[in-house]
């Protein structure tokens, strides 16, 4: 299988239908750091950074994913902190697209210098 931060998000209407729950147990498995909120419709993860510059840089490279993949996250933003949330808010569930850009995010952090 395609590691998730490979796959483009898509826009059709299997993209939104929700994930099983084994489903999302093991597309979870390659985002460990992120954590199933709100009764298993979200997902989530805390950035933290050096700085207010680091965390801006990194709040608008998650904008550009999320222009690119045409999919937005919730985002709390603080002086050196941004909490991501990912939902899929029209069908009230956790998606597939939500699970590709939370992989797209972390390999934010193994190319740059956040």
């Amino acid at each position: 299988m395609q590691p998730l931060h490979e796959q483009q998000c898509q826009h059709d209407e299997s993209s939104r239908q929700p994930l099983s729950a084994e489903e999302r147990d093991a597309l979870l498995a390659q985002l460990p750091e992120w954590e199933v909120v709100n009764g298993g419709k979200g997902i989530r993860r805390t950035f933290v950074f050096k700085n207010y510059y680091h965390t801006m840089s990194f709040v608008n490279a998650v904008a550009w994913i999320a222009n690119k993949e045409a999919h937005h996250p919730d985002l709390e933003v603080s002086y050196n902190r941004c909490v991501v949330t990912y939902t899929t808010h029209d069908m009230d569930a956790l998606g597939r697209n939500d699970l590709i850009c939370a992989a797209k995010i972390d390999q934010l952090l193994n190319v740059g210098q956040f």
